[in-house]
């Protein structure tokens, strides 16, 4: 037993020490790879050209997307109620959207911390606050998983599954509530728990996880209107565009310290669009394009973000007056 505290100890503080050199490598590693593909299919890529009413899809691409992470922020606010936090969904769309461009910071969990601190800032316990985020993300990784099941090769689709399934076993109530023992619940330390800390969950969290499948749904419905500016998209292959897509989206969802998935995404979703026998048996797209149309998806994506989070921003600076705010101590008016 001591040995294995003593092992552990150790290989901790190694991760601590050089987890910064682990991150930068990997995105170093998937820049590095994504730049060689650029470079040999640049050709493809400068040949791609945008007509004026192309710019109308754009602009309607990055509303879907915009619409998908306001949803995310409703998502994180029903997952707070859930946990028995009263707070208000308008709210809580409002600091994803603010939180959510932190996700480009090296770390990639920035913007976790920040929705942790701005659900305590109006009085939320730290133990509901912090699951709340340790929920959406495991739920929201769930829903990429099941969304990205149809582009995943068959010799793996059985790891798929079952990570699927150990992820939807962990948000199962009886085993959270055996796992919340080691989340902080006490404000001071040596000091109990005050009642209303209570971390429950009543009921599968099965609302969340629906909504964050239709998160990732509308998403990839953004890349596709993406798409469709570059090449024709035949109808009957659009769930299978979604799930090519959602596949890079999650890898890059899941990679550690990969701020925002850059470089894995593109790099992912253009590979498996242009790699024969992963779109159809007979069908599929040149290199260049598919490196075009991941590349202007990114810049959709990142302009959606900066305007939720500008729109958010100005909207929590100058609220309309009828609209009720949340309350500065959610949770003990009820307990108490």
């Amino acid at each position: 037993m001591g040995f294995m505290q003593n092992f552990w100890g150790g290989l901790k503080q190694k991760w601590s020490r050089y987890k910064r050199w682990v991150y930068l490598f990997i995105m170093a590693a998937a820049l590095a790879f994504l730049g060689k593909t650029l470079h040999s299919h640049w050709q493809g890529i400068a040949s791609i050209q945008i007509t004026p009413p192309a710019w109308a899809s754009l602009v309607f691409a990055t509303g879907i997307t915009l619409l998908a992470f306001v949803w995310a922020g409703w998502i994180w606010g029903q997952i707070l109620q859930d946990l028995g936090q009263p707070v208000n969904k308008a709210w809580a769309a409002q600091i994803y959207l603010t939180t959510n461009i932190a996700k480009y910071l090296p770390s990639n969990v920035v913007h976790l911390y920040g929705r942790t601190l701005a659900a305590t800032d109006i009085g939320i316990p730290f133990g509901p606050a912090s699951l709340s985020v340790v929920l959406d993300t495991l739920l929201m990784a769930a829903s990429g998983v099941i969304v990205s099941l149809l582009s995943v090769p068959q010799q793996q689709q059985i790891f798929a599954v079952l990570g699927l399934i150990v992820i939807l076993l962990v948000v199962h109530p009886r085993i959270l509530q055996r796992l919340v023992k080691f989340v902080p619940q006490g404000s001071k330390k040596n000091q109990p728990a005050d009642a209303s800390d209570a971390i429950k969950l009543e009921r599968y969290p099965l609302r969340p996880l629906l909504g964050q499948i239709l998160f990732v749904l509308v998403r990839s419905l953004g890349f596709i209107v993406t798409l469709s500016v570059l090449t024709p998209i035949e109808p009957l292959l659009i769930p299978k565009y979604m799930s090519i897509y959602t596949l890079g989206w999650l890898l890059g969802f899941i990679i550690p310290g990969v701020p925002g998935g850059v470089g894995v995404l593109e790099l992912v979703t253009s590979t498996l669009l242009s790699q024969p026998g992963v779109l159809t048996s007979d069908q599929t797209l040149s290199v260049g394009l598919a490196l075009g149309a991941v590349g202007i998806h990114r810049l959709v994506n990142t302009i959606a973000e900066a305007l939720g989070a500008g729109l958010a921003t100005l909207d929590m600076r100058f609220p309309l007056q009828h609209r009720p705010r949340p309350s500065r101590k959610p949770t003990q008016t009820a307990s108490r």
